[in-house]
Order: structure tokens, then C-alpha cells, then sequence
């Protein structure tokens, strides 16, 4: 009976984390371990058990996780001649292992390309990564210089990139006679590919250096300039180029893409290059008219607001939204109005406003337009 593929084992995702691998284990094995169910099931629990064990020990194993990735089944099978690999596969792996640990958590990896270099060794180049960052709403407008500090890898300084012990060198790796590619042979086809032995160096490390782990690299922190232009919006990305993963083999850098995120504004919303805000008024402004002062990006206005004014109207201020990246001219500002309703009134007030009732009633509809519509409008519905 053909194996199960691992990661529909865990019920995990291909690019999932080991962090999410390990927890998926955990919780198949709470589930199935064999002190746990007795009778009847013992038996298929006992198999889902020792199923999820062997998928959590192979995909925890960075080595063997890449190995699977690549070749399936096969190359995680020792009677395949397609398992670990010598000491030069420690040293890869560990390399893969450390990387995946630093950028785990603020970068999400895509995977880099791959071609033949001079040597004959297969050439990656490295995967393009993704940093975000969150900016306020003044930042986005006005733009702005800033840093941001990401996990770099440089050559140890120990073996000087060799990944070899010192006083020691790598030796080429007898699978591939240092070719870095292996030939398969299905029917009348032969299939080129990595070889798992040494994954596509040409090399193996019989003395890993112990400063690198034979990864040829140390974790570095680097600090980036960024540029924010003006105008920015949300999930734009800006392009660092040859920031991103370290190719293998002498593959190029990927490059690193920094997506803006807008924190919420606590009073304008942005939609496009335009911006919206709520101003509330009081019941005796609204009814008289009077002058109102609003927010805008680049200082306070005014304006002018007519006897009578509605809950809701919105007063359009042209100029005093946002000026996109692509745009010739900036947004506009639309100030919604939102009438207060007065509240912890004092008897006096409740008099006053109760003989202001009565006088409404006694001029009819002139004073409650508005009223007068809606009420017809429900009457014409039951007719």
C-alpha cells in the first residue's frame, strides 16, 4: 500500500512551520497514542500513530524535509540511495535549518530559481522575502525616511565561507563525481536532477567547521534604508532588490519586498486618495447655523454651516485629501455631520425644550419637512 503524503499526515500545509508541524504531532499523537484507545480501535489507532510519528520525523528534520520536498517518498527511502547523505548534507542542512529559524517569524519565503552554473553544480538563486511594515496615516501622506533592522547572512569568518573545519577542505562528492546532478533512467528517458547526496554542491564536508555547522554562513543584523514615498497606500510593496534569501551554490540574492501596512486613524478614514470624518454638532448649531471648525492633514479649517443643516450632510473640502503616487492632484475631505442629541438635562432645560415642542406642533409641517415625507411614504405602503 502506497504512504500516505506527509504533510496530509499532520493535516499541515507544505510551507508550514515547524513550529506548526510540531504542534500538528502533538496533537495526532495525544490523540492516537496507544494508551488511549482500547478495544476495537486499538489497532487502526495504533497504525495512525506510528503513521504521524514517521511523518513528524521526517519533516522536523530539515535535511530530510528538503530531501522529501524534492524527491517524494524516494528521497527519504535509504533502499532508494536517496537518504541523508554524508557530512556535506549535515552542513546543508543546518544552513537551511538556521535560515528558516531567523526569518521565520517577520518573512514569508518564496522559492528561488534554479540553473546550471559553470561547474556543472545546480544554481539557485535565493528566494525573494517579504517584510511588513506599519506606517500611521501622516506617515503615508507626507512620506518619510526610515531603517529597518533584518536577519543577514555573511560568510564565517572561521572557515571563510568554506563550511570546512580549518586545516581541512571539502572533498568532491563520489554520487555525483562532483557534478552536482545525478541521471535517472525511466524507459526510454533519461531524467537529470540535484543530487541528493551533496544537494547539487559537487562537494561533501567530512569536517563540518563547528563556528558555521558547515553552513559556510553566520546570522548577521543588518540595517536598510527605507524610502516611503509620498502617497502610499495600503499593501503597497517597495522592492529592496538582492535583500532577500542568499542564493546556494553562487546563485543571486533574492530580493526583500517591504509591504506598507496603515495603522487606523482615529479620526479620518482614506479611501483612495480621498479621506472621510465625522464631526459632531450640537442640536442648536445645527438648527441656527453657525461656524464649524474641521480636521484636515495639514492643519484646522472652517466652514460655514447653513440654518437648518440635517444629520448626515456632508460638506466636501477639495485639496485636503491625499495626493497618490500616481495621482496629479490630491483627494478631497469629506466632513460628515453627526447632530448630538443633548443628554443630562436639567428640569429647567426639559421645560425648555418641552415649550419648544409645543411651538413646533402649533406651526405644522414647516418646521419637520422631513417627517412629513417619511409619514406619507408609510401610509401610501398600507394603502
Amino acid at each position: 500500500m502506497a504512504k500516505r503524503d506527509y504533510y496530509e499526515v499532520l493535516g499541515v500545509a507544505k510551507n508550514a512551520s515547524e513550529d506548526d508541524i510540531k504542534k500538528a504531532y502533538r496533537k495526532l499523537a495525544m490523540k492516537y497514542h496507544p494508551d488511549r484507545n482500547q478495544g476495537d480501535d486499538a489497532k487502526a489507532a495504533e497504525e495512525k500513530f506510528k503513521e504521524a510519528k514517521e511523518a513528524y520525523e521526517m519533516l522536523s528534520d530539515a535535511q530530510k524535509r528538503a530531501a522529501y520536498d524534492q524527491y517524494g517518498h524516494a528521497g527519504v527511502d535509504p533502499n532508494a540511495g536517496m537518504g541523508r547523505g554524508g557530512p556535506g548534507a549535515e552542513g546543508f542542512g543546518g544552513f537551511a535549518e538556521a535560515f528558516g529559524d531567523i526569518f521565520g517569524d517577520i518573512f514569508g519565503g518564496g522559492q528561488g530559481g534554479g540553473r546550471r552554473g559553470g561547474g556543472g553544480q545546480q544554481v539557485y538563486r535565493g528566494a525573494d522575502l517579504s517584510y511588513a511594515m506599519e506606517i500611521t496615516l501622516e506617515e503615508a501622506a507626507n512620506g518619510k525616511d526610515s531603517q529597518i533592522r533584518i536577519p543577514s547572512w555573511d560568510n564565517c569568518d572561521t572557515c571563510g565561507g568554506t563550511g570546512a573545519k580549518p586545516g581541512t577542505k571539502a572533498k568532491t562528492c563520489t554520487t555525483c563525481n562532483g557534478s552536482g546532478t545525478v541521471h535517472m533512467r525511466q524507459g526510454f528517458f533519461s531524467i537529470q536532477q540535484s543530487c541528493p547526496h551533496c544537494h547539487g554542491t559537487g562537494k561533501i564536508i567530512p569536517e563540518p567547521c563547528t563556528a558555521c555547522n558547515g553552513a559556510g554562513k553566520i546570522k548577521r543584523q543588518k540595517t536598510l534604508e527605507v524610502k516611503i514615498p509620498a502617497g502610499i497606500n495600503e499593501g503597497m510593496r517597495i522592492r529592496s532588490a538582492g535583500n532577500g534569501e542568499p542564493g546556494q551554490n553562487g546563485g543571486p540574492p533574492g530580493d526583500l519586498y517591504i509591504e506598507i501596512r496603515i495603522k487606523p486613524h482615529e479620526i479620518f478614514e482614506r479611501d483612495g486618495d480621498d479621506l472621510h470624518c465625522t464631526v459632531p454638532i450640537g442640536l442648536t448649531t445645527a438648527a441656527l447655523g453657525g461656524t464649524v471648525e474641521v480636521p484636515t492633514l495639514s492643519g484646522k479649517v472652517e466652514i460655514e454651516l447653513p440654518e437648518g443643516t440635517q444629520h448626515g450632510k456632508t460638506f466636501r473640502l477639495r485639496g485636503k485629501g491625499i495626493k497618490g503616487i500616481r495621482s496629479a492632484y490630491p483627494g478631497d475631505l469629506f466632513t460628515h455631520v453627526s447632530i448630538e442629541t443633548p443628554v443630562k438635562l436639567t428640569e429647567h432645560q426639559r421645560k425648555l425644550l418641552k415649550e419648544l415642542d409645543e411651538s413646533f406642533k402649533k406651526g405644522g409641517d414647516k418646521h419637520s419637512p422631513n417627517s412629513k415625507s417619511w409619514a406619507d411614504r408609510v401610509k401610501d405602503l398600507f394603502k
